[in-house]
Parts: structure tokens; sequence; C-alpha cells
């Protein structure tokens, strides 16, 4: 492969939007081991929200993915391959991002949605200790004392 080849494979894969309109590979080998890609990241995106037991599967995969990337990819700098071999790298490389970015999409939203139910279960424990701590236990309303919010 000549040099300026290498540069274009790797400013390909670099590429912001990259994974636009590429689709998650069905198959792909990740540390030696062959892994149905496409059925883990649809089975996981299919839930609303990741179980605790399968977080720590799929952050383990999301790790194994982002391993594999950089491999493939130092292989297209370092490697002595043919143009051909860097491309069918470059594709593998942009379908692992695809699945990466589907499986990273689905960790700030259930951590945003625990947090704010962390937040309201907080409130409302505060809430009705402080009612009993002032002697309100049976104000259920929150208006206060007088029923005008005092």
């Amino acid at each position: 492969m000549q040099e300026y080849e290498r540069k274009q494979l790797i400013e390909r894969v670099e590429r912001e939007g990259a994974t636009v309109g590429v689709d998650i590979p069905e198959r792909i080998t990740v540390q030696g081991e062959t892994v149905d890609l496409q059925a883990f990241v649809f089975e996981i995106k299919r839930r609303d929200t990741v179980p605790a037991g399968e977080r720590e599967r799929v952050e383990q995969a999301k790790k194994n993915l982002r391993r594999e990337r950089l491999q493939r990819k130092q292989r297209i700098e370092e490697d002595d391959i043919s143009f051909a071999e860097g491309e069918e790298l470059a594709r593998a490389i942009i379908g692992i991002d695809r699945a990466l970015n589907a499986l990273e999409s689905l960790g700030p939203t259930d951590i945003e949605r625990e947090r704010k139910a962390q937040e309201t279960a907080d409130r409302k424990r505060w809430t009705k200790f402080l009612r009993k701590a002032l002697g309100h236990e049976e104000a259920d309303s929150g208006v206060g004392v007088d029923g005008r919010g005092r």
C-alpha cells in the first residue's frame, strides 16, 4: 500500500460522520472470538433500560470493541498490507464505530433517568422526615398548618 493510500484510509476512519448510513456488522471477530455483533446491539437497544446484570456485559463488550478498533487502526497505520486489506479493515473499523455509537447512546440516558429517580426518592424521604419532625405527619396536602401554605 502506498503512503498516501494509508493516510486516506486513516482519514476515512477518523472522519466525523463516517458511520452515517453504515450498518452494524452482522458478525465480527473481536479479541479472537466471533461475535454476533448486530444481534447483540439490537438485543440491548430493544430494551428501554439496560438491566443491572447486563450492564457489566455491555461495558465489557464496549471495552473489547474499542480495543479491537485500535488494533485494526494500528494495522492500517503500521503493517505492510495491501490497499484492499486496508479497505477491509477500514470498513470493519467504521462498523465497530457504528456499534459503539449505538451502545454508547444507552449509557447517559439510563444514568440520567436513575439519577432523577434517586433525587425524587430523596426529596420524598426528606419531605416526610420534615413533616414528622415538625409535627405535620398527617398534612398530606403539603400546604402547611393553616391550609394557606404557612
